[in-house]
C-alpha cells in the first residue's frame, strides 16, 4: 500500500510537471508567434521601400551619366530624396525579445517539434545576419554618403516640403511627388560635381541594399513564415 501511495505521488508530479511544461511552451509559443507576425508585416513594408530606392538610384545613375544638374526636374529631386535622404524606412531591426527569452533561460526546450526548435535556430543566425548587414549598409551610408551630401545637397529643398506638408518626411516626399507643386532643387556646388564619382557611389550603395534584399532580408522573411506555419500547426494558433 505504502509503495502504491508513492507510485500514484510520483505519477501525479509528474503529470503535474507535464501539464505546467505543457502550458508554459503554449505560453510561449503565442509570445513568440506575435513577435514574428508583427515583423512578418513590418519587414514587407521595409521590403517594399527598398525596391522604390532601387528604382530611385537606377534612375539617379542614369541621370547623372546624361543629364544636366544645374536644371534639376521634379523627378530628379525626388529620386535624389529616396535615394539618399530617406534612410531608416529601409532598414528593417528584427524585433527578438522572446527568442533571446527562449534561448537564454533554456526555455526552448519546452518545444518538443525538432522542427520548431531547428527553425528557431535559424531564425537566430538569420538575425545576426541582417544585424551584420544593416551595419554595412550604414558605415557605407556615413563614410560615403554623407560627406557627398554635405557638399551638393540642398536642405532648403527639404525645409520647403517639411513646411508645406507637416508630415514625417517619407509622407511629405510621397505627397509631393503626387501633387502638381513643384519646388526648384539646386543642386549644391554644381562646379564640383564629378560624374563618375557620383555614379560609382550610386551603384555601389545600389549593390549594397540589393544585395541585403535579395539574401539577408529575404533568408528571414522565408524562416519567419516557415516558423509562423510550424507554431500554427503544432499549438493550433490562427
Amino acid at each position: 500500500m505504502l509503495f502504491l501511495a508513492v507510485f500514484c505521488g510520483f505519477l501525479a508530479e509528474y503529470q503535474l510537471e507535464h501539464k505546467i511544461e505543457k502550458d508554459r511552451a503554449k505560453e510561449l509559443a503565442i509570445s513568440f508567434y506575435n513577435e514574428l507576425k508583427r515583423d512578418s508585416v513590418t519587414i514587407q513594408t521595409v521590403q517594399m521601400n527598398r525596391l522604390k530606392r532601387d528604382s530611385a538610384l537606377t534612375y539617379l545613375k542614369k541621370y547623372f551619366r546624361d543629364s544636366s544638374i544645374t536644371n534639376c526636374s521634379k523627378a530628379f529631386s525626388v529620386n535624389f530624396s529616396y535615394a539618399f535622404i530617406v534612410f531608416s524606412p529601409y532598414l528593417f531591426e528584427p524585433k527578438d525579445a522572446i527568442l533571446v527569452q527562449l534561448k537564454n533561460s533554456g526555455s526552448l526546450r519546452y518545444f518538443k517539434s525538432m522542427e520548431l526548435q531547428k527553425l528557431t535556430g535559424d531564425l537566430s543566425e538569420a538575425i545576426t545576419n541582417i544585424r551584420t548587414r544593416n551595419e554595412f549598409e550604414s558605415s557605407f551610408f556615413n563614410l560615403y554618403l554623407t560627406p557627398y551630401l554635405i557638399k551638393h545637397n540642398d536642405i532648403e529643398f527639404y525645409d520647403k516640403i517639411n513646411t508645406r506638408y507637416k508630415l514625417f518626411y517619407l509622407n511629405a516626399l510621397a505627397q509631393y511627388e503626387k501633387s502638381g507643386e513643384i519646388f526648384p532643387f539646386h543642386f549644391n556646388k554644381p562646379e564640383e560635381f564629378d560624374k563618375t564619382e557620383s555614379v560609382n557611389i550610386t551603384g555601389s550603395y545600389q549593390m549594397r541594399s540589393w544585395g541585403a534584399s535579395v539574401k539577408q532580408y529575404a533568408d528571414y522573411q522565408k524562416l519567419n513564415a516557415q516558423l509562423l506555419e510550424e507554431l500554427r500547426k503544432v499549438y493550433k494558433l490562427k
